[in-house]
């Protein structure tokens, strides 16, 4: 049971030194591996990349487009008025697709369309958004921000269209859910020389988009479509009997295409259309209606219906029994690998793979019933889903298929990992939730370790709400199950805890905590290596909640049993005093910090090398350190040294290289090179986008910090609507009273209040205040950095009654938490000599600017740039003080001494060294005031 604290992302509060907010999630305590099946072999890896266009539209069916003539028409003039959307709609089977697929090949098409056409099968895409920015990087090579939100991506999208010469068409085919899912992503009235394609079976708004409604085919169309299939002699030979199944059929072209298929089998080629009629009928019978009587709509559907039983009907008992199992799968694309596992369940060491893929599954594809995605990779028609769905459910061995089904993902969910990237969990998480919904009396302890398994990946991800119900019920059961005092529970209700205590509800986190230490300690022994993860973990709470002492002696105590029990040059040793060294750092003991860093750093690389992922992490946490304290040139080859480590071992894709970019990134945004900086957040960003999802909590954080880095240029309206977002994205995530949320509007007063916008920054000053208080105490660091941003909104205000108190109290709580030689109190002392300054109390202002410079001396070095800064305080205040003049009227004269000296820019060093001047020789300098002011 192991705890590793990695680098902390780092948040900037005005005035306030940084705040380390954000941790990994650590790894579950226990984990079954049991079983053949990892989705590591899922096979997801390696797919051949399209040559050239990758939108280009399939070809349609062979023989053209079949009594679809008038509507091909239709559709072309439609594309050409002034609504910029078109949408085909229909019931499913209706030929919307193939009619689409037909015009993008027409010559009017291409005459008319002479900037190309894109098509985008957007029934298998989650994410229409990411697919409008897709073709648009490709069309215009353009780059679209990351960082905006999918509605802004695709707005951007639309207006690099503007910039289209010529007429190109964009075809998203099988929209669902047409006003609920795509409404936001509409293109603007304007918007030039694209139009957009889409197919739906949804009816679209008619004051935005152009319809034009596709029904069945007309009798005369259906039997040439029957023809193009089976052959225009057949059906010459029995006309009449042609025209009455296509009349059967509903004039469906999907019912009409499978019953065809049928009877272009071999085995078939001799039996009468008559014949098939006949068969139909018995299928499409209904006691309650009379033909003549059944409605068009009905008659198409009950038509499919019976295409779909005269399909069954022609495969081998064998090839039924694969359907079944492809019909227990979700809606969603099938893996052959969970296809394979289920025979494997059912059939044990009995099973061969010789004729399940080359024969049963031939046979189901020859009659149109399977579609390929890629190579081992497969999918169903929706409405062929359903009807195997149905003969599932009525056939013989339906309970043991479904057994066998959720044995099988009984042991994906337990080797599901947070190393495994979105695409390969989302291509499984619909057949998950099938296996959870299939298993909800289940209460066998290796279906709640699975259960826990799937949270902890969910809570990985961010995704709070999908986590939280299954660790109950994992808990739920297992207590039932084990008893309320076994170990395994132990480890179910730290991981809970773990869950509260990522969304800061420190406070049902803690007794969850506490209960789970109380049970190991009764069951284990109070030195077992498992107690000590238990106290490393409380202890990882107390911290965040700024019970510093508390968490210190648990971390110790933590830190000596495994010492104890493991040898002191265990990797879990090396972890303890990780992160006890994560403890000193936040409180700022710097010097008792670094030792505990190299001893973790030495023990990693001894025993797990230097190229281990965690001996990276480490590197990075030493960076991090240096970075704190301004040894900018000991943190770079650090970070530079941790990313190479990460890229090499788990890709460049992986999310802890996007931590060690961000690292990298905030060093040299604090070392003032943006350029540099924005290019490694941008492509942290984009790594969490991808790989976490553009809700998770960390890709808010990656917001964030690229909104710092625009705040710190001054590019405010850049910086506002990434502040807007991630702080969207914790409130959605974590909830409106999250520290985390507070940390957000926290910054984002910062920025109104640097504009000057102080209505707007006040009431977000205290709203974050308020949640801090009243989440983590009145004496947390938090609330004083909250009271800090508060008394410099009154400050800027000339409101220092108001801010003077806030001050005071900012002081007092950073005194009890870090002592009196902290850079924190440095900071405080800072800002209140800002205040006295402000009000003409230079010398009460010198006395605590003299000690905060002493402080950051001490604890930062000469060369730190807050040293630096408070140095250049102290330094102007002495020249205030001789001179008897405020700030900006001493910052004036020394504009105008730097333009007569030509000096090419008033930086810090220059200002000291005229400073310096100054104070020696203040006559030059009083008589230039006397010549400006009188």
């Amino acid at each position: 049971m192991s705890n590793e604290t990695p680098a902390s992302e780092s948040w900037n509060v005005t005035g306030k030194a940084e705040q380390n907010l954000f941790t990994d999630n650590k790894a579950p305590i226990f984990k079954d591996n049991s079983g053949p099946v990892t989705i590591n072999n899922y096979g997801l890896e390696g797919k051949n990349s399209l040559a050239g266009n990758p939108f280009v539209p399939p070809q349609p069916r062979e023989g053209g487009l079949i009594g679809r003539e008038t509507e091909l028409d239709r559709l072309h003039e439609l594309l050409q008025t002034k609504k910029n959307v078109c949408v085909v709609s229909g019931m499913g089977g209706v030929g919307k697709t193939e009619l689409v697929r037909n015009y993008a090949t027409s010559d009017d098409c291409k005459a008319h369309f002479s900037g190309g056409v894109f098509y985008v099968d957007a029934r298998s895409r989650e994410n229409i958004a990411a697919e409008i920015v897709a073709v648009t990087q490709y069309h215009f090579q353009a780059q679209i921000e990351d960082s905006l939100s999918d509605t802004q991506k695709v707005t951007q999208c639309w207006e690099a269209w503007k910039t289209q010469t010529e007429a190109v068409l964009l075809i998203l085919d099988d929209v669902s859910g047409l006003a609920k899912n795509f409404k936001q992503y509409l293109p603007p009235t304007d918007l030039g020389k694209l139009r957009l394609l889409i197919t739906s079976r949804d009816t679209p708004d008619p004051r935005i988009a152009e319809e034009l409604p596709l029904e069945v085919l007309l009798p005369g169309a259906a039997v040439a479509l029957l023809a193009l299939i089976i052959g225009e002699e057949r059906v010459a030979r029995e006309i009449s009997a042609a025209e009455r199944l296509c009349e059967e059929l509903g004039y469906l072209p999907l019912a009409l295409e499978l019953v065809g298929y049928y009877l272009e089998d071999e085995d078939y080629q001799s039996l009468s259309l008559s014949a098939m009629g006949d068969k139909l009928k018995e299928k499409v019978k209904h006691p309650a209606l009379s033909p003549e009587e059944v409605p068009m709509a009905i008659k198409a559907t009950r038509g499919v219906q019976a295409a779909f039983d005269l399909s069954w009907d022609e495969l081998t008992p064998e090839a039924k029994y694969l359907a079944c199992v492809l019909g227990s799968f979700a809606s969603a694309a099938i893996h052959w690998v969970f296809v394979k596992g289920i025979y494997e369940n059912l059939q044990g060491e009995s099973f061969s793979e010789d004729h399940l893929k080359d024969k049963w599954l031939k046979s189901l594809r020859k009659l149109h019933l399977v579609l390929t995605v890629e190579t081992d990779i497969y999918d169903l028609h929706p409405l062929i889903r359903d009807y195997l769905a149905e003969q599932f459910k009525k056939h013989p061995q339906h309970s043991e298929i479904k057994q066998a089904f959720c044995d099988l993902f009984l042991i994906v969910a337990s080797n599901v990992e947070q190393s495994n990237t979105l695409a390969e969990f989302n291509l499984i998480e619909p057949h998950l939730k099938k296996m959870i919904d299939w298993c909800k009396g289940n209460e066998d302890p290796q279906f709640a370790l699975s259960l826990h398994q799937l949270a902890f990946l969910y809570n990985s991800q961010g995704k709070y709400n999908e986590a939280e119900p299954l660790y109950l019920r994992s808990l739920s059961i297992l207590e039932k199950q084990l008893g309320e005092n076994h170990p395994f529970v132990a480890s179910s209700l730290n991981n809970l805890a773990e869950l509260y205590n990522s969304q800061g509800k420190y406070n049902e986190a803690e007794p969850l905590f506490l209960r789970s230490l109380s049970i190991w300690k009764k069951e284990l022994g109070e030195d077992h290596p498992d107690v000590a993860g238990s106290l490393n973990n409380l202890a990882d709470l107390y911290r965040k909640q700024g019970k510093y002492n508390e968490a210190e002696f648990l971390m110790a105590r933590s830190l000596s049993i495994r010492e104890k029990q493991l040898g002191e040059n265990h990797p879990d040793v090396a972890q303890s005093l990780n992160n006890l060294a994560e403890l000193y750092h936040s409180q700022g003991k710097y010097n008792e910090a670094e030792p505990l860093y190299r001893r973790s750093l030495s023990i990693k690389e001894k025993q797990l090398g230097e190229n281990h992922p965690l001996f990276a992490t480490s590197i990075n946490n030493l960076a991090l350190l240096y970075d704190s304290q301004g040894k900018y040139n000991e943190a770079e080859p650090l970070y530079l040294r941790s990313l190479a480590i990460r890229e090499k071992q788990l890709g460049e894709n992986h999310p802890d290289v996007a931590n060690s970019l961000n690292g990298l990134a905030e060093l040299y945004r604090n070392q003032g090179k943006y350029n540099e900086a924005e290019f490694l957040m941008a492509r942290s960003l984009s790594i969490r986008e991808k790989q976490l999802g553009e809700n998770h909590p960390l890709f808010a954080t990656s917001l964030n910090n690229l909104a710092l880095l625009y705040k710190s240029q001054g590019k405010y309206n850049e910086a506002e609507p990434l502040y807007l977002r991630s702080l969207s994205i914790w409130e959605k995530q974590l909830g409106e009273d999250h520290p985390d949320v507070a940390a957000s509007l926290n910054n984002l007063a910062n920025l109104y209040c640097d504009q000057g916008k102080y209505n707007e920054a006040e009431p977000l000053y205290r709203r974050s205040l308020s949640i801090w208080e009243k989440q983590l105490g009145e004496n947390y660091p938090h609330v004083a950095s909250g009271l800090n941003g508060l008394a410099e909104l009154y400050r800027n205000q000339g409101k220092y009654n108001e801010a003077k108190p806030l001050y005071l109290r900012s002081l007092s709580i950073d005194k009890k938490i870090y002592g009196e030689d902290h850079p924190e109190i440095a900071t405080d002392l800072n800002n209140l000599a800002l205040l006295y300054n402000d009000q003409g109390n230079y010398a009460e202002a010198k006395k605590l600017s003299q000690r905060a410079l002493i402080i950051r001396q001490q604890k930062l070095g000469d060369h730190h740039p807050q040293t630096q800064n408070a140095l250049l305080a102290t330094k102007m205040l002495d020249v205030q003080i001789l001179m008897d003049c405020d700030t900006q009227t001493l910052l004036g004269l020394l504009e105008v001494l730097t333009q007569q000296a030509n000096v090419p820019s008033l930086d810090t060093e220059t200002m000291l060294i005229m400073l310096e001047i100054i104070a020696i020789y203040p006559q030059p300098l009083q008589s230039l005031r006397k010549t400006l002011h009188g």
